[in-house]
C-alpha cells in the first residue's frame, strides 16, 4: 500500500472535525493521531502500523515505559521494531527519574514538533490516560504542599477512617470530594493537603492552567476488547515476559537500589517477582499476582477510557476489539479523512 503524505488535502475534503461539530478553527490546527487501549489491546502494533502506511513518528505516552531498566515489563517496542519506523521517548530514562505528566508533556510536544518538521504524522500511544488528556486539554496548576502537611493528612486519615475523612475533605473541597470516589485515598489526600496548606480548595486550581494544550488537533483511536478476551490476552502476555527474561530485569532493577517511591517500581511484576526474589513468594504465586494486577490495572485503563474518552470528546474511533489486521482498512480510511483535512 502507497504511503499517504500528511498535507496533501483535496479540494473540498470534509473534515471529521467539522462533521463533529467542533470549531471550525481546529482546521488550522495540525493533525495528530492517539491509539489508545488497555494493556495488551494491540495498541503499540497498531501504531507502529499506521507510522509505517501514513509517514508516522510514534511517539509513547505511557509513564513505564520511558525507564530504560524495564524494557520487558513495560511492553517496550524492541529493536528490530524501533528500526522500522521512529519512535520516541522510549527507555531513555534512569530508574530514580520522576515524570510529572507536565514533563512529559512538555517533551511530547516537543517530539510532536520535530515530527512534522520531518513531514510526519505524529502517532502517540500508551497507557497513561493522565498524559494524554494534559497533552490535549492542558494541565491545571499543582501546588506544593509542606511535607508536614502531607504527614498530617495520612495522620488524619488513620484516626478518623475512610468515611469520617471523606466528609473532612468534603467540608474543605465540595466540588472535589464530589468527584472522586471515597475509596480514591490518593486523591482524597492531595485535596486535603491542598486546602489545609493553601487555603485553597484544589478544585480551584485546577481551574487555572498551567500547562497550555498543545497546539494541535487530535483524533483519538481506541482499542477496547471484550474483558474476557483481554484477561486471557493479558495472563499469556506475562508469562511470555517471563520467559524472555522478566525476572532477570527485575533483578538488576533491584541492584539499582530505586527509591522506594520510584515511579519504575510501580511497573506490574516489579514487586510481585521482587517478592519472590526476595523468597516471600514462588515463582508460580508471583506470577499469579502479576497476571492479577495486569488484569485490574486494564480493567482500570478500560474505565478511563469509557468515563474520559468516549463520553467526551468528538474526535473518536472506536474498534470493540483487539488490534487485527482485518481492521485495517477501516481504520486506514478514517486516518485518511482526518489527515488530509485542508489545513488552512
Amino acid at each position: 500500500m502507497s504511503q499517504d503524505p500528511i498535507d496533501r488535502a483535496p479540494v473540498g475534503h470534509k473534515s471529521l472535525v467539522e462533521t463533529n461539530g467542533d470549531h471550525l478553527a481546529q482546521e488550522d490546527l495540525p493533525p495528530a493521531v492517539i491509539v489508545a487501549g488497555p494493556t495488551a489491546s494491540g495498541k503499540s502494533d497498531l501504531a507502529m502500523k499506521l507510522a509505517e502506511v501514513f509517514q508516522g513518528t510514534v511517539i509513547n505516552a505511557d509513564a513505564l515505559q520511558v525507564y530504560r531498566d524495564i524494557l520487558l515489563l513495560s511492553a517496550q517496542p524492541g529493536k528490530e521494531e524501533q528500526a522500522r519506523v521512529p519512535h520516541r521517548l522510549y527507555g531513555f530514562a534512569e530508574a530514580d527519574t520522576r515524570f510529572s505528566a507536565a514533563y512529559w508533556s512538555e517533551l511530547a510536544e516537543q517530539e510532536i514538533q520535530a515530527a512534522r518538521l520531518d513531514g510526519r504524522l505524529p502517532i502517540l500511544t500508551g497507557g497513561t490516560g493522565l498524559y494524554l488528556k494534559a497533552l490535549e486539554e492542558g494541565l491545571a496548576t499543582a501546588p506544593a504542599v509542606a511535607p508536614e502537611t502531607r504527614a498530617a493528612a495520612r495522620q488524619r486519615l488513620e484516626e478518623l477512617g475512610r468515611d469520617a475523612f471523606v466528609e473532612e475533605v468534603r467540608q474543605l473541597d465540595p466540588e472535589m470530594a464530589g468527584r472522586l470516589h471515597p475509596n480514591d485515598s490518593q486523591r482524597l489526600l492531595r485535596a486535603w493537603e491542598v486546602a489545609r496548606d493553601t487555603g485553597r480548595p484544589l478544585s480551584d486550581w485546577q481551574r487555572e492552567t498551567a500547562v497550555a494544550p498543545a497546539p494541535f488537533r487530535f483524533l483519538w483511536l481506541v482499542l477496547l476488547p471484550p474483558r474476557a478476551e483481554l484477561g486471557a490476552v493479558c495472563d499469556q502476555r506475562f508469562l511470555k515476559m517471563v520467559d524472555a527474561g522478566a525476572l532477570e530485569e527485575v533483578r538488576q532493577l533491584m541492584a539499582l537500589e530505586p527509591p522506594e517511591d520510584a515511579t519504575i517500581r510501580k511497573a506490574v511484576g516489579v514487586r510481585e517477582l521482587s517478592a519472590h526474589l526476595e523468597g516471600a513468594l514462588s515463582l508460580e504465586d508471583a506470577i499469579e499476582a502479576a497476571q492479577r494486577a495486569t488484569r485490574r490495572y486494564a480493567k482500570r485503563q478500560e474505565t478511563w477510557l469509557r468515563t474520559q474518552v468516549l463520553r467526551h470528546k468528538k474526535n473518536v474511533h472506536l474498534e470493540q476489539t483487539k488490534y487485527y489486521e482485518s481492521a485495517e482498512e477501516r481504520i486506514f480510511s478514517i486516518i485518511r479523512q482526518f489527515v488530509l483535512t485542508p489545513q488552512g
